[in-house]
Parts: structure tokens; sequence; C-alpha cells
């Protein structure tokens, strides 16, 4: 009914991630869901700041580098690599999709450093694109 969340399909805030906004969610398939299961949820605050971030193609803030202030539906095309081993979230809240288009597995990311993909809850450093978390509907 109100305000963003983000729905994990394990006890404290660990497993799948899922981004949900206003509006009505009939079954699992329309929040991109792999399962119906959700064990846990957060709501985020509203963010009406900038938004910046940067990127890695190795861990530890390591490698290529490329800075980000808008969405990007293909990494790959913008970034010349696959894989996203690490990054900064220097402002706002971002979504990072599996594949591109922003389709697959979502991660949210709040500001902080991420030093290994594991950080932000993925076993695999592939990110397809990314998006803003707005606090209006995506």
């Amino acid at each position: 009914i109100g305000g963003h969340w983000v729905a994990y399909e394990k006890p404290h805030y660990l497993g799948y991630q899922y981004i949900l906004g206003p509006g009505e969610y009939p079954d699992y398939h329309n929040w991109m869901g792999y399962n119906n299961c959700v064990r846990s949820c957060q709501m985020f605050s509203p963010y009406r700041g900038a938004y910046k971030m940067r990127i890695y193609n190795r861990p530890d803030m390591m490698g290529h580098t490329m800075e980000f202030m808008d969405d990007c539906p293909n990494v790959y095309d913008r970034f010349h690599f696959r894989d996203i081993y690490s990054c900064n979230i220097m402002e706002g809240f971002w979504i990072f999709y599996e594949h591109p288009n922003y389709r697959g597995r979502q991660y949210f990311l709040r500001p902080g450093e991420y030093r290994a993909c594991g950080d932000w809850g993925c076993h695999n450093p592939m990110v397809g694109s990314f998006r803003r978390m707005r606090t209006l509907p995506l």
C-alpha cells in the first residue's frame, strides 16, 4: 500500500532479494521472484538526494573503475566487463540485477563500500544492469 520494501527469501535479511514498490503482486512472478517464499522484509526510507557510485572489475575496489550517477540497462555495453567484483555506493540506494534490462536476481545496495560481491549478497560477480532506487515507482 505504501513505501518501498526489500523482501528476502530467508530470515535475517538473507537469500534472494525482491524490491517492491507500491502496488499489487498477485503472485511471486509479478515481483520477478524465483519462488513464493518470503521470510523477512524491511522498509527503506525515502531518498530524494543525488546518486553516485563507482564499480570495479576486481575485489577490494581494484582494477578498472567507472563512476555512475544514472541507471544502466546494460553493464557490458557501458563498462566493457561482465563482472563487477566490488563497488562503492557514495550516494543513494541502488539495485543491481543479474541480467541486462533489469532482469534476474536483484540486489539492494545502500551507501557504503562493498569490497566483494558477497558483501551485497551474490555469489557470482556478474551484474547485467543496475538502476537507482527512487521513491517513485520504477
